[in-house]
């Protein structure tokens, strides 16, 4: 039987998602926490990967096992295992061909900056004391839309097949005392909204012109973007998934 997990995560303590051979993953965390719990080993399978130090407001990962489980129960228990910085928001049953990344039909993200120092937020945004043009970063941001082929924003090693992804929305907006950037696609490469961000900041600070977006990504070369920004300002922030995936 395959079971879905729900959870979310404060990046920090972590390189990333996906195990690591010689550094802690969230992954691994979960894995040893369930195998504990169902008293065996137990693989699972996330959605996709975040970077080290990236946080997820939700993030989906499958596991199978062959007895049936309370899932309420399983929820409670490896909340109590589990470290403060990693918590379940659900569990539960879904059909044996269902899979975590592959069905997937939407990711989001948003990045999170903020403009003058603030004690609370020195984990979860980025620090940008430069001024910077937000209706020049949405003029570009909406660029994105027009193509499919983001090498230029792809880690430059990368075992991916394609680096085609449907952007769906792009979007800067003022939320309180912070600036974020609101991103949604099917699918997104390693390290690619970091880049994306780091070159809508460039273009905000008037170091690119609007315009340049198109050169850039016609380009397919990762030198010709801008620099990644930090990762503790980005957020996996929603996985959509078909509603008939689920079966309990």
């Amino acid at each position: 039987m395959r079971y879905f997990i729900e959870l979310s995560y404060f990046g920090k303590a972590y390189h990333g998602w996906q195990n690591q051979p010689d550094s802690i993953s969230v992954q691994e965390v979960l894995e040893e926490k369930l195998g504990m719990v169902l008293r065996s080993d137990i693989a699972i399978v996330g959605a996709g990967r975040t970077d080290a130090g990236v946080h997820a407001k939700q993030m989906f990962a499958h596991f199978d096992h062959n007895e049936d489980i309370d899932t309420g129960l399983l929820k409670y228990k490896l909340n109590s295992m589990l470290p403060k910085d990693i918590a379940i928001a659900c569990i539960f049953k879904v059909n044996d061909e269902a899979h975590a990344r592959f069905d997937a039909v939407s990711r989001s993200y948003e990045y999170h900056i903020v403009q003058e120092k603030d004690a609370f937020k020195k984990d979860l945004a980025w620090l940008l004391k430069h001024k910077i043009d937000v209706d020049r970063m949405n003029e570009a941001a909406q660029i994105l839309k027009a193509y499919t082929n983001f090498k230029c924003f792809s880690r430059s090693r990368t075992d991916v097949k394609t680096y085609n992804c449907r952007i769906d929305d792009a979007e800067w907006k003022k939320e309180g005392n912070e600036l974020v950037f609101h991103i949604t696609a099917d699918r997104f490469l390693r390290n690619m909204v970091r880049a994306i961000v780091g070159t809508l900041i460039a273009i905000g600070q008037h170091k690119f012109p609007v315009s340049q977006m198109h050169e850039i990504i016609q380009s397919e070369d990762r030198g010709e973007a801008g620099a990644s920004v930090p990762a503790h300002g980005l957020y996996l922030t929603r996985i959509e998934y078909p509603a008939n995936i689920r079966i309990d």
